[in-house]
């Protein structure tokens, strides 16, 4: 089986890098077959006209613009690495309220009916990835698993929705909070989620 893990903080010192990085860590311990997709370091142009231009051109056998082309070879590569991957790890931060804007494009790029999703014929929608599971690690500062903060909360949610729209399972989801506005006990929350992030690498046994 193959695990692909989706990185989504260039901060060296992101709690969500330092889940990444335990997480990448065990797995290799355990000689499992891991794929990284930075969205950081790859190339991911914004979700826009550019785009409906290309599709339109592809359709119709015209010849794309170089920012055509370089969105759609983008596009591409996250498709192609979630097409090879059987479980897939989100890690990433919620920042100002939701995800990092790299693993918002991310998703837009395979968001594609006829890939992700396909509508029925009575117009519902239907996840096509129902082979693939998911694990989700998330780390926040703040504390939003109180009643009157959790609907604030739109990045694990966001990440969560959208891949149950696929058809995903997810199998796993962590969540360090917290450590920022509890500095007192920043180590003691931090130490204790990146355990459970060790623990969550061992879940890849039972779809083996």
């Amino acid at each position: 089986m193959n695990l692909l893990v989706v990185k989504a903080n260039n901060r060296p010192d992101g709690i969500s890098t330092k889940m990444y990085e335990t997480y990448i860590a065990e797995a290799k311990k355990q000689g499992l077959n891991v794929t990284t997709f930075d969205v950081f370091a790859e190339d991911m142009p914004y979700f826009g006209q550019d785009l409906f231009n290309a599709l339109g051109k592809l359709q119709n056998k015209a010849e794309l613009t170089e920012a055509e082309a370089r969105l759609l070879a983008a596009k591409q590569k996250a498709k192609d690495a979630v097409a090879a991957a059987d479980i897939i790890v989100f890690a990433f931060p919620l920042w100002n309220l939701t995800i990092p804007a790299p693993l918002h494009t991310f998703f837009d790029y395979i968001f594609e009916a006829g890939f992700s999703f396909r509508y029925n014929e009575k117009g519902q929608l239907e996840g096509l990835m129902s082979d693939k599971k998911a694990i989700i690690l998330c780390a926040r500062g703040g504390v939003y698993s109180t009643p009157e903060m959790e609907p604030l909360e739109m990045a694990a949610n966001y990440v969560r929705h959208a891949i149950g729209m696929f058809g995903m399972q997810v199998v796993d989801e962590i969540i360090i909070e917290g450590h920022n506005a509890n500095p007192a006990k920043a180590e003691e929350i931090v130490a204790a989620g990146l355990e459970k992030v060790k623990a969550s690498v061992y879940k890849f046994y039972q779809f083996a």
